[in-house]
């Protein structure tokens, strides 16, 4: 994959698969567009205003402003590489064949709203290592998910879902009140005779038999004069088969629903796209600009200085902590790779690596409180891990072609 390089280039083009491999850049003309006015909206360009910080700065305020504008459409296309490799990660750990390089991405960058949703500038770390961190755990929980629904029969389904699910479900399809009590009653009926206990073969749970039609039928119309609202009609099996498999059918649709990216075609024509609806409203004043100049320079002095306490903090671990450090990131070996070659065992690599990023972790954390004056919450530890884990990851990734440390 070549790199892109220009502003215009990381804020409006997308990567297009063929035969799951990478195949080209591709531009977004009214993305295009955007940022050039954008670029043009400032006389005199510096270097802090042609750094991909900067712009990365300037769409994220404008999401903040206005989720629905064109810098949704900025961001998606300058994290298209960050989520390509976060995709590609995810399908070698695969052991199924069953999702390609494609589905992957697809589903990784259609969680975009969460990752900037839970993006925090101020902490420090760059939204690309914040996303690769999103697009990873959404992307394998979505995979898990899917895999799960995958693996039930619609029957197996119905016996695994609790009735607040069921009731959502119905509701999100626009299902009516009276529709409702029908199918949840009906639910009900079959839950009784058909899986009373969890049992291993729950999953691949085989349609009633026609003697466990007939006992749910007349359960069903049993209870449904003790309901309230009483229901009127009589149900007969035919119905109540109908009726579940909808409930089966809305769940899934509900649970799993499928993943819809931001630039895929609308329609089977390929008339437009999704970003095609994103307004494009993204011109800033002169005063907007000059506060992102202010914040950029802020974020770049407090990164130099970051930069200074978690240098002086690695040159104090031991040496065995900082080889072990070297290797992960720097030699890009695994811990087990790393056991086999330090002659241990592969848990013992586990703890020495926790151990030495703990300290480090600390001494960042120390920092923050006595300078920026940042109260040590949960989230806040959390964003410094996810620093820490970036400084690391480009610091000694740096230093891989060279002996030893600076």
């Amino acid at each position: 994959m070549k790199p892109r390089q220009r502003i215009i280039e990381l804020f409006s083009t997308f990567i297009q698969l063929a035969d799951d491999l990478f195949e080209r850049w591709v531009t977004d003309f009214l993305l295009q567009r955007s940022i050039q006015q954008a670029l043009n909206q400032i006389p005199e360009v510096n270097q802090a205003q042609s750094s991909e910080h900067f712009w990365v700065l300037y769409w994220y305020r404008f999401w903040q402003a206005n989720p629905e504008s064109l810098a949704t459409g900025h961001l998606s296309a300058y994290l298209q590489e960050a989520c390509y490799w976060v995709a590609q990660r995810v399908m070698l750990q695969l052991t199924s064949k069953q999702y390609k390089l494609s589905d992957c991405f697809q589903i990784a960058i259609a969680t975009l709203p969460f990752v900037l949703k839970g993006y925090n500038p101020s902490q420090g770390a760059s939204l690309k290592t914040y996303a690769s961190i999103v697009f990873g755990n959404k992307l394998r929980d979505a995979l898990r998910q899917q895999g799960e629904a995958n693996s039930r029969t619609d029957w197996g389904l119905l016996r695994k879902l609790s009735q607040k699910q069921l009731v959502e479900s119905l509701e999100a399809a626009g299902f009516s009140e009276s529709a409702i009590a029908n199918y949840r009653l009906a639910w009900t009926c079959f839950k009784t005779f058909c899986a009373p206990t969890e049992t291993p073969g729950t999953r691949q749970l085989s349609a009633p038999n026609r003697a466990m039609w007939a006992n749910i039928t007349q359960l069903y119309n049993t209870q449904r004069l003790r309901q309230v609202p009483p229901i009127e009609s009589q149900a007969t099996p035919e119905n109540l088969e109908r009726w579940l498999k909808d409930c089966a059918k809305q769940a899934r649709a509900y649970l799993y629903p499928a993943i819809t990216s931001l630039n895929i075609n609308k329609s089977e024509s390929g008339a437009g796209e999704i970003l095609d609806d994103l307004p494009a409203e993204t011109e800033a004043s002169g005063l907007t600009d000059l506060i992102l100049q202010e914040e950029l320079q802020e974020r770049q002095t407090q990164q130099t200085q970051i930069n200074t306490v978690l240098k002086a903090s690695l040159e104090k671990l031991d040496s065995q902590m900082q080889t072990l450090l070297h290797l992960y990131y720097a030699q890009k070996l695994t811990q087990q790779q790393i056991a086999a070659q330090l002659e241990v065992k592969q848990y013992t690599v586990s703890r020495r690596l926790s151990s030495a990023k703990e300290k480090l972790l600390l001494a960042l954390a120390k920092w923050s409180q006595e300078t920026l004056h940042i109260s040590l919450t949960s989230p806040a530890v959390r964003d410094m891990s996810l620093l820490l884990e970036e400084w690391l990851q480009e610091r000694l990734a740096s230093e891989s072609s060279k002996d030893g440390y600076q």
